[in-house]
């Protein structure tokens, strides 16, 4: 008799819910967070269990490498894509624990990528990257607001790394606003250094990936972007076709239509995150970089919104990242743009 297993993960504690072939609930409890104590609660069905389905939560890794490693056949769930139960008038971590392993007996379980243990502090070290450069920002934006208060002009990026500790005294004769600007340009300068730190760390990483020379011959894609842009990927063939890569990456709208008719929008957060803002900086650098790829955004900007044109970018680089990192290859403007 087979046997399906699944972990309502919180921070501190687990729900355990363990069903049979026919729906029969065979175990539940709630068990705090410790590796031991589960395995041991899942030992007496481990010979009969066909899965363990974990939910794919921030501290998910902990849980899925520990019982992978004891030999479980584990699953991680696409927390997002998991039908609710709509006739349920009571739910909490008992009932989802067992909806959860009732949907992987019947076959219904949506199931996520399990990232492979050895790359993922390099995906995480570049995801941290990406948090800092977006902390530095905010920083630069406030000192252009400061900026445009005291003097009523735009202050440009340029222009700020360029600012003097006199100009900035001419500007801001009141003490306790001086004192912010600079504390704000201090965080900064503080931000760059450690950025550049981990792009140094990359550098030195980057040079061993043959996976990437495809990759950057893409205009616009440089080292860190390329490398993000691989990782967060993952295997590329696990995606069965091209619409299913640039579904992923958040570049397919989530519309639903009738007869049609827009009846709504589907699952907008289904996908990457992280590979969707990629894609989109490659898109702005292209533009940029590529006289092609800047006259053919130029003419769908004259008949839709910026943006909408420049998703379309990142669309059209994505369908062609997708051939690059499965077949390898030269990057051909005029296939992708024609």
């Amino acid at each position: 008799m087979a046997l399906y297993a699944a972990c309502d993960l919180h921070s501190n504690n687990t729900v355990l819910a363990v069903v049979d072939d026919v729906g029969a609930l065979r175990y539940r409890q709630r068990l705090p967070n410790d590796l031991s104590l589960l395995d041991a609660a899942l030992t007496p069905f481990r010979e009969e269990l066909a899965g363990v389905a974990v939910e794919s939560t921030y501290n998910a890794y902990w849980l899925i490498d520990g019982l992978q490693a004891q030999g479980y056949p584990m699953q991680m769930v696409n927390t997002l894509a998991v039908p609710q139960y709509a006739g349920l008038k009571h739910g909490d971590d008992d009932s989802d624990a067992r909806h959860l392993a009732e949907l992987m007996r019947l076959n219904l379980l949506p199931t996520a990528y399990i990232y492979p243990r050895e790359q993922r502090p390099l995906r995480d070290l570049l995801r941290r990257r990406m948090l800092l450069v977006q902390q530095s920002v905010r920083l630069l934006q406030s000192v252009q607001g400061y900026w445009a208060r005291a003097t009523g002009q735009r202050l440009s990026a340029n222009g700020f790394r360029h600012l003097t500790r006199q100009q900035l005294t001419d500007t801001f004769q009141d003490p306790t606003e001086l004192f912010a600007v600079v504390s704000l340009i201090q965080m900064w300068r503080a931000l760059q250094a450690k950025v550049a730190e981990i792009e140094t760390w990359l550098a030195e990483d980057t040079r061993r990936r043959r996976e990437l020379i495809a990759l950057r011959t893409v205009p616009g894609i440089g080292a860190v972007l390329g490398l993000t842009i691989w990782l967060e990927s993952g295997e590329i063939t696990r995606f069965d076709a091209v619409g299913q890569y640039t579904s992923y990456c958040r570049l397919v709208p989530a519309l639903r239509f009738s007869n049609g008719k827009k009846k709504g929008t589907g699952n907008r957060k289904c996908g990457n995150r992280y590979l969707a803002w990629a894609w989109m900086e490659a898109a702005n650098f292209a533009i940029r970089f590529d006289s092609d790829i800047k006259r053919w955004y130029q003419r769908n900007t004259a008949k839709k919104p910026r943006l909408v044109a420049l998703k379309a970018v990142a669309h059209k680089l994505a369908r062609a990242g997708y051939h690059l990192l499965r077949d390898g290859g030269t990057f051909d403007v005029h296939r992708a743009f024609a």
